[in-house]
């Protein structure tokens, strides 16, 4: 069994924002980077979407500044690469550089989703780092081995011009999706945002020196997949097919 830890959604280095978390409950928005290539016309997935989820995290919390919720302009009339893509169940990467790992993932292997959020009541760090979704593997495939009607379906079949050999990850239905809220897993030490030492402990470890979660070029793999999935299991996770439900 095979399992990754990979980092997604907005944040300073791809589209210098954090979407909102109440670290209250865990309740959060999902905002993914911002798209890069030419998408399909009737494929785009414009950041305009998102303000009706945003609109309802401020309605939930009402004392907290409205510039939490507010996309920012440089983001706003832009569109989204919208990966994962929750409601289809599926994530794309390279399957050259940094995703080539997943290329040889199998049904049954897992993915789990981590992102840098902004909590929107006063912490001792700017950022909250957690899970925030999972896939139990269904399949894996490239790109060029999608048919026309499945491309609306990931980010990387919705552009004019996608990699050949990118692989997109296909998850589980039942058992795959985003997490309604999410599971704080990270804290601040030795100068980088890593998984809390409680935490790595409980998973069996990480390929990352001392659960590392800032961005890399590797992606990060579970040394023990189905002791990860046993802890995940214990968190009591729900799971949506919905971006952001």
């Amino acid at each position: 069994m095979q399992g990754y830890l990979v980092r997604v959604a907005v944040d300073q280095t791809y589209g210098a924002w954090n979407a909102p978390v109440n670290p209250g409950n865990n309740e959060f928005v999902f905002v993914p980077i911002p798209e890069e290539q030419t998408m399909r016309t009737e494929m785009a997935t414009p950041y305009r979407t998102l303000r009706r989820a945003l609109a309802r995290f401020k309605a939930a919390n009402p004392s907290v500044p409205a510039d939490i919720f507010s996309l920012p302009q440089h983001l706003s009339s832009k569109n989204m690469h919208l990966d994962p893509d929750f409601e289809h169940l599926t994530y794309g990467d390279s399957g050259t550089r940094r995703g080539r790992g997943l290329t040889r993932l199998r049904p049954g292997d897992v993915v789990a989703f981590y992102s840098g959020l902004k909590p929107i009541a006063p912490r001792p760090r700017p950022l909250l780092y957690a899970l925030i979704g999972l896939y139990r593997v269904a399949e894996a495939v490239r790109v060029d081995s999608v048919p026309a009607s499945r491309w609306s379906e990931n980010a990387h079949t919705r552009c004019e011009q996608s990699e050949r050999s990118d692989v997109i990850i296909r998850g589980k239905a039942g058992c795959s999706g985003r997490l309604k809220r999410c599971i704080p897993i990270g804290e601040y030490r030795d100068r980088a945002y890593r998984v809390r030492p409680d935490v790595l402990d409980a998973w069996g470890g990480l390929s990352c020196r001392d659960g590392y979660l800032q961005r890399s070029a590797v992606l990060p793999t579970f040394l023990d997949p189905r002791r990860f999935l046993a802890w995940f299991e214990g968190q009591a996770p729900e799971l949506t097919n919905d971006n952001n439900p």
